[in-house]
């Protein structure tokens, strides 16, 4: 069971977090990462692409000309795909680009990417982010002070005044504990948890 520091705002540890091996401390399979990466990418693709088909394009069905004695090629409908402003064949129609993955590869995957930020020094645990109102300056004076930059910061509940204060900080991300996923945690270089999130991700991953 590893054991790391606990900070304040302040920058100064104030205790020490005990992280259970089976969650933060497992053999990293880049596969498994890769997988469910790719699959939160998909899902996020809005495929929404969409061309006319002949049924779908206005004009008249009427037959251009008759069949025979004219000296041109057969012809049909002005909507054929044959012809300038008709309907496309084979175009691309709405679709959704998501596929699952079992969930106990999502799981797995998720302890794996919480593994490789502790295995790497860059998870960090602070006792509590508490802003009296939204205040981008605050907020950034606190970051400084932990030397933090490029961060993911996991917290326990809705605070709007946090999320409010980080959205014009650049490479900062706030997320609940509910909301904590694979992608998010290995696209930012470094992970700040609220010590109280810390029995949740536990509780949501044993």
């Amino acid at each position: 069971m590893a054991a790391v520091d606990v900070l304040n705002s302040a920058g100064n540890k104030v205790s020490e977090a005990e992280l259970i091996d089976e969650i933060f401390n497992i053999p990293v399979k880049t596969s498994v990462l890769h997988e469910v990466v790719r699959s939160q990418l998909a899902a996020k693709r809005e495929g929404t692409a969409a061309s006319k088909t002949r049924a779908m394009v206005k004009g008249s069905t009427k037959k251009l000309f008759r069949q025979k004695g004219t000296g041109n090629a057969r012809a049909g409908s002005v909507k054929s795909p044959l012809r300038k402003g008709g309907g496309v064949i084979f175009g691309p129609s709405p679709r959704s680009y998501a596929y699952k993955v079992p969930k106990k590869v999502r799981r797995l995957a998720l302890k794996m990417a919480l593994s490789c930020k502790l295995s790497d020094n860059t998870l960090y645990v602070i006792d509590d982010i508490k802003l009296e109102e939204v205040k981008t300056k605050v907020l950034s004076e606190v970051l400084a002070t932990l030397n933090l930059q490029d961060l993911l910061i996991v917290s326990d509940s809705e605070d709007m005044n946090l999320a409010l204060s980080s959205r014009n900080i650049p490479d900062i991300k706030v997320i609940k504990t509910a909301g904590l996923n694979v992608y998010d945690i290995l696209k930012f270089k470094n992970l700040l948890l609220v010590e109280s999130t810390i029995k949740n991700i536990e509780g949501r991953l044993s």
